[in-house]
Order: structure tokens, then C-alpha cells, then sequence
């Protein structure tokens, strides 16, 4: 194992900062390093709105549930998928506005997340920390009125940057024979995998000193998904001109 994964497999999330600023030409560098990333058919279907206004940031981490750090990092950007120029340039060339197919929606997406992961990796090779921040789906509307996203753009997440104040514990990964598949997809062992990784991390939650509590992975998951349905993302991404076909 090298470094740079030995730097990958040490990821947590960091939600507590110090005071000290991210200068210009650091924050520059991380964004360029989100955009080494690989992009679908090179479309590059991203932008990023560094949010430096406090009040603004207030709005956003009002809208996503009030989470503080989205106020206290040094700072907070939000990942948007962003297919306005594709479809300007789309315009140009004599093809016509986006239609807002499901294929467009998935590559912008899936162009944003490896962009974002990109600049996230980046910044921990520098000591800094951060994380992610769905919340902002909560309230999309809310969030794209606030900086004022136009049509064919969506906040696909946020990302909230800044020096470690604190760092957790690396949470135990599924093993990879969990997650590694040969040929085809083993449904048989979802259940066992599942059981034991429960038992693993139950393990884990009550070996954490201070801060141990009993639980499994799969409780409290099912509470995450189950319970952050957001049945208003369809609708508002159609409204952005996603998902019509």
C-alpha cells in the first residue's frame, strides 16, 4: 500500500475546524485537482459556488438541518451539477435546448461526485479536513434561491473545508468480499455479509471509550434512508429542466 492510498483508507469526516483561513491559491489548487477527475465524454457538468457571505451560509445550514458547520468552516462550497453550459453549447451547435433526459441527469451527477471526491482527497493530503453535506436536499428550492442557480443547474451536495479541529475515528469499512463481486451479483450472501457487518460494527461503537454506544450499521441506516425520503427532488429537479424524459 502506498501513500496516497494509505491517505484514502485513513478518510473521516471532520465537522470541527480551527479559526485558521484556507488562503486563495490553496483553494485554487484543490479545485483544480477536482477537475483532473474524469468526466463523462469530457462535459465537465459541474460548478462549485464558494459561499464566503455569512448570512448565506446561515440560509443553507438552516435549510439542511441546521448543521453549525456549515457556518464555522473556513470554508463552505456547494457541488452543483451543472449542465447549463452543455446547454448552451448545445444551442450553438444547431442541436436545441436540453430535453432534461435521464441519461444527462445521471452523467452531471456522476461528474459532480468524482470532481468533489477529487477535491476532498486534495485537501486531506494537506492536512485539511471536511464534509460532505446532503442536507442542503432538504430544501433544494430554498438553497438554489439563495445563490440564485438557474435552469439546467442542481445542489447536489455541499462541502464544508477547514484545518482539523478534531478528527473521529475511521469507521470500519464493509470488508471487501462484501462489496467485491466476480461475474455476477452474489444475492445469496447479502444477508450474512450484512449480519456480520453488523456484529463488527456493534463491536466497534462499544470499544469507542467516551463516546461508545450500542448500535449496529444497519439500524441506524435503515432510520437514514427510510427516513430522508425527500419527496420534493423530484419535482424541483424537473423544474431545473432534469428528469423531464
Amino acid at each position: 500500500m502506498n501513500e496516497v492510498m494509505k491517505l484514502m483508507q485513513e478518510h473521516s469526516s471532520v465537522r470541527s475546524y480551527t479559526n485558521k483561513k484556507i488562503s486563495k491559491e490553496l483553494l485554487e489548487q484543490l479545485v483544480a485537482s477536482g477537475q483532473a477527475a474524469a468526466s463523462s465524454s469530457f462535459i465537465q457538468a459541474y460548478s462549485i459556488i464558494r459561499v464566503l457571505d455569512t448570512e448565506k451560509r446561515k440560509i443553507i445550514a438552516d435549510a439542511a438541518g441546521g448543521q453549525s458547520w456549515i457556518i464555522d468552516a473556513a470554508e463552505f462550497m456547494l457541488m452543483c451539477a451543472d449542465m447549463q453550459r452543455i446547454n448552451y453549447a448545445s444551442s450553438k451547435n444547431g442541436e436545441g435546448e436540453l430535453k432534461g433526459y435521464t441519461e444527462h441527469f445521471i452523467a452531471a451527477t456522476v461528474d459532480t461526485a468524482l470532481m468533489a471526491q477529487n477535491v476532498l482527497l486534495a485537501a486531506e493530503s494537506m492536512g485539511l479536513g471536511g464534509v460532505f453535506i446532503g442536507g442542503i436536499r432538504n430544501n433544494p428550492q430554498r438553497v438554489a434561491k439563495t445563490l440564485g442557480l438557474p435552469k439546467h443547474v442542481y445542489p447536489a451536495f455541499g462541502l464544508c473545508l477547514g484545518w482539523p479541529a478534531h478528527k473521529n475515528a475511521v469507521k470500519p469499512r464493509m470488508p471487501v468480499a462484501t462489496v467485491l463481486h466476480q461475474d455476477s451479483y452474489d444475492i445469496d450472501a447479502v444477508a450474512a455479509n450484512v449480519d456480520a457487518y453488523d456484529e463488527a460494527f456493534a463491536e466497534y461503537y462499544g470499544s469507542r471509550g467516551n463516546n461508545a454506544k450500542s448500535s449496529n450499521w444497519s439500524a441506524p441506516t435503515t432510520r437514514a434512508i427510510q427516513g430522508k425520503k425527500r419527496e420534493h427532488m423530484l419535482e424541483f429537479l424537473k423544474n431545473q429542466g432534469f428528469l423531464k424524459c
